[in-house]
């Protein structure tokens, strides 16, 4: 194993702050603008950072709070280098996988004309492996050894047959690129084994449209209690951790997720050292979201984020700094003295499916009528099927009781399109 990468995106200690939009200005340069996206603007833009949006469409959620924003095709090389050396950036942070990862490896490290170095978060390198579900799965289990679902990855219709015959039934399938859950699913039966294939060919994010199968993962169906992302953050003095969150997904999607998640101390020490593992290798600094299945006292690991993860977005209620303030320390190189937890908090996304664009909400004050309950509406402008437009927030007296409460919010809620209705998925208490 490679020696552990050094902490080296952060300013010296006594590093000066500038002003957005003037001469002194920090400026930070984010590949993908979504509600991730839109959060850490934020809590840059306090700390006076310029921030510049970057993404494949129009008014994408940070691209409503950033500085100054561009629509460009991020597997680009050409684009991606051009919007490089036209905004000069500080900080390069990617959101999402579909990046020209190289152009990145090409800029990291370059000094501008006055000086400044362009720094990637975490590296280039962290983008790179973990763009697709190959490099960062072989990374975990073929070179660090650690503990994963046994795997394979296919490139043909015959090859998809042949792993699930090795892996077995129930086994999970997913685009080695995709985002919310697109093109993953559960294959449980024979009658479901080819639709999966056409589901993952049509829903990854390097899709081409052609005929050209694209690279897949088959992944052996792990039995456990639950699932928790830990929420690791490497910064220049050292390595902290989040309490674990549970999450609930469905298609391959984040629908719920709470914290703290109960485990045993064994299993939370084990997911510690794990998250430690993998994120020194990757290196650089920032929040990582590392995901685990957890059975009693076993955890296997699943899968890595660069960056602050959807199932985190709870932290806007559950924590004194939330994962995107925890990330921007910690790539800018400020103190995290302490992170506090404020007590059993949930969050429960808000989804709407339909086609149309302007979506406009009903039901706000019902939804935020109860103590301690809190919304963000990401602001996205159209809807083309299933799509997450916000995120109830909540804390209550036990992890049951913020979890019911941030699920009626949600139910609360009507969303309207142009040109149709949406409906909008609430989750039931059972």
């Amino acid at each position: 194993m490679p020696a552990t990468p050094e902490i080296a995106n952060a300013p010296a200690a006594d590093s000066a702050f500038g002003t957005a939009q003037t001469a002194s200005a920090q400026k930070i340069m984010l590949l993908g603008a979504g509600e991730l996206g839109k959060e850490l603007t934020i809590a840059a833009q306090r700390l006076g950072v310029e921030v510049i949006a970057v993404d494949r469409y129009a008014s994408a959620p940070a691209m409503q709070v950033a500085h100054r924003a561009h629509v460009i095709n991020m597997l680009d090389a050409t684009s991606l280098r051009a919007v490089l050396e036209s905004e000069q950036p500080d900080w390069v942070v990617p959101e999402i996988e579909a990046i020209h990862t190289q152009t990145l490896i090409e800029f990291e490290g370059r000094t501008w004309k006055d000086g400044r170095v362009l720094r990637v978060v975490p590296t280039a390198r962290a983008t790179q492996l973990t763009m697709d579900r190959e490099g960062i799965r072989r990374l975990a289990a073929e070179e660090l050894g650690l503990a994963t679902s046994k795997f394979e990855f296919v490139d043909t219709r015959a090859e998809f047959h042949l792993a699930i015959a090795t892996l077995g039934l129930p086994c999970v399938v997913k685009p080695l690129m995709s985002s919310s859950g697109k093109g993953q699913s559960v294959v449980r039966t024979a009658a479901q084994i080819d639709p999966a294939w056409d589901y993952a060919q049509s829903g990854g994010r390097a899709s081409t449209g052609t005929n050209v199968a694209m690279r897949i993962m088959v992944e052996a169906f792990v039995p456990f209690d639950f699932e928790i992302t830990l929420l690791t953050i490497r910064h220049p003095g050292g390595t902290r951790f989040c309490e674990p969150i549970g999450h609930f997904q469905e298609d391959g999607d984040y629908r719920e997720s709470w914290q703290p998640q109960p485990m045993s101390a064994q299993a939370l020490s084990r997911a510690q050292d794990i998250a430690k593992a993998i994120t020194d290798n990757l290196g650089g600094a920032g929040v990582f979201g590392v995901e685990f299945f957890v059975r009693g006292d076993e955890v296997v690991f699943s899968e890595v984020s660069p960056r602050p993860h959807d199932t985190g977005l709870v932290t806007l209620i559950s924590q004194n700094l939330s994962q995107f303030e925890l990330h921007l320390r910690a790539i800018m190189g400020l103190p995290i003295p302490a992170i506090r937890q404020l007590g059993a908090s949930a969050s429960a996304a808000l989804l709407a499916e339909g086609e149309g664009h302007a979506p406009t909400f009903y039901g706000l004050n019902r939804a935020l009528s109860e103590p301690d309950t809190d919304l963000r509406l990401f602001g996205k402008p159209n809807v083309s099927g299933k799509r997450r437009l916000g995120v109830a927030l909540a804390r209550g007296d036990s992890l049951f009781s913020a979890r019911e409460k941030a699920r009626r919010a949600v139910a609360a809620i009507r969303v309207e399109l142009v040109g149709t209705q949406a409906v909008v998925e609430s989750l039931l208490i059972e």
